[in-house]
C-alpha cells in the first residue's frame, strides 16, 4: 500500500476545504471499500481526511421525510424501527448486502459512493478505463455475467454495487451534501453517472463535497413494499439482478408504483417505463409482463450476461405479485 497521511479535522467546512486544496486527498468513513481499493493499489491517496465522525449519525423525522445521516452504519439503518416499518424495501435492501460485520462499519454517505466497478477494474494488470482512461476495457472481450444491460458505453460496462442505493432511488431520496461552493440538494436517482466516455467518474459531486445526509420522502405506500436480490451465493455477493419496489393497488388497480433494479447498470436503474405502463392498470400478473417487456425493450445484453433479461423479467412480476398478494 502505498503511503499516506492520515488527517482529523474537526468540522465538515474544513474537511471541505481540506480536500479541495489537496487534489490527491480522499474522505476517510468506514473505508470498507476504500481500504480495500487501497490494498490493491487501485486507488492511491495522499491524504484521507477521516470524516466519520463529523456527520450525523442519527436518523431523525422532520416534517414530510426522513433524515438519515451520513454516519449512520448499514446497521443501524436496517435495524432502525421507523425505517423497518415504513421503508421496509430499504431494510430489505441494506441487509442484503455485504456481511454483518461490514454493516456495522459502513456508513450511509459511503455506502453511496462506493466505486462502480468489476474484477477488471480491481485488477491492475488488465486495462480498465475506469482505473486508467484510454486504456480499454476488459470486460467487453472477458467475463460478463454480472455486467450491464442499461446504460454502458463502449469505454464500461461496470454495475453499481449498492442494494441500498437502489431502493433509495425507488422512494425517490434525496442527496444532500457540502462543498466547495456551498450546499445543495441532489436527488439520488441523478447522483451516480452512466459511464459514457468518463468511467472514472461514478458521481456528479465535485472534488472535496461531501455527502451529510439523505432525505426519504414521506411516500404512502412505501411501507407496501420489497426487495428482492438474484446473486451467485447466499450471502456477501453483488446483485446479478434487483428490484426494488413500492406499490399503491386499491381495488386491484394501481394507483402509483415505484420501481428501481439493481446489478444492471453503471448507477442504481429507475424503471420509469415500467411505472408509465402500470399506472392506471389492473394489478394483474398480465400487467406486470408488460411493464416489465416495456423496460427490458431498452435492454442491450452482452452473449455472456443475456439471462439477465429472463431472470429480471421474472423477478419484477413476482415482486409486484407478492405486493398485491397474486399467484403467478
Amino acid at each position: 500500500m502505498k503511503p499516506f497521511r492520515y488527517q482529523h479535522v474537526p468540522d465538515v467546512d474544513t474537511a471541505v476545504r481540506t480536500l479541495a486544496d489537496t487534489p490527491g486527498a480522499q474522505y476517510l468513513a468506514g473505508g470498507t471499500n476504500l481500504v480495500d481499493l487501497m490494498k490493491l493499489e487501485v486507488t492511491e491517496p495522499d491524504v484521507l481526511v477521516d470524516v466519520r465522525r463529523l456527520t450525523s449519525d442519527r436518523i431523525e423525522q422532520h416534517p414530510g421525510l426522513l433524515r438519515i445521516g451520513a454516519s449512520v452504519t448499514n446497521s443501524a439503518l436496517a435495524a432502525d424501527p421507523v425505517v423497518r416499518r415504513r421503508y421496509p424495501v430499504l431494510s430489505q435492501a441494506v441487509l442484503a448486502g455485504a456481511s454483518g460485520q461490514l454493516r456495522n462499519l459502513a456508513t450511509t454517505g459511503g455506502n453511496l459512493l462506493q466505486r462502480t466497478r468489476c474484477v477488471y477494474f480491481q485488477d491492475v494488470t488488465t486495462p480498465c478505463n475506469k482505473r486508467e482512461p484510454g486504456s480499454g476495457c476488459s470486460a467487453r472481450g472477458g467475463f460478463q455475467r454480472e455486467h450491464a444491460i442499461f446504460g454502458a458505453s463502449e469505454s464500461c460496462i461496470a454495475t453499481h454495487p449498492s442494494d441500498m442505493a437502489v431502493a433509495l432511488v425507488a422512494l425517490d431520496a434525496m442527496v444532500n451534501t457540502q462543498g466547495p461552493g456551498g450546499t445543495r440538494t441532489i436527488p439520488l436517482e441523478e447522483l451516480h453517472r452512466l459511464p459514457g466516455d468518463r468511467p472514472d467518474l461514478d458521481t456528479v459531486l465535485e472534488h472535496g463535497e461531501l455527502i451529510t445526509s439523505v432525505d426519504v420522502p414521506d411516500l404512502n405506500f412505501a411501507s407496501h413494499s420489497r426487495y428482492r436480490k438474484a446473486r451467485d451465493r447466499a450471502s456477501f455477493a453483488f446483485a446479478l439482478v434487483s428490484v426494488a419496489a413500492a406499490l399503491d393497488a386499491p381495488d386491484d388497480t394501481v394507483r402509483d408504483v415505484r420501481l428501481a433494479l439493481g446489478g444492471v447498470a453503471h448507477k442504481p436503474w429507475r424503471a420509469r417505463r415500467a411505472e408509465d405502463v402500470l399506472r392506471g392498470e389492473g394489478a394483474t400478473t398480465t400487467a406486470f409482463h408488460e411493464a416489465a417487456e416495456a423496460e427490458l425493450a431498452h435492454a442491450r445484453p452482452l452473449p455472456g450476461n443475456e439471462f439477465k433479461i429472463p431472470l429480471l423479467r421474472n423477478m419484477i412480476v413476482s415482486v409486484l405479485a407478492e405486493l398485491v398478494g397474486v399467484r403467478r
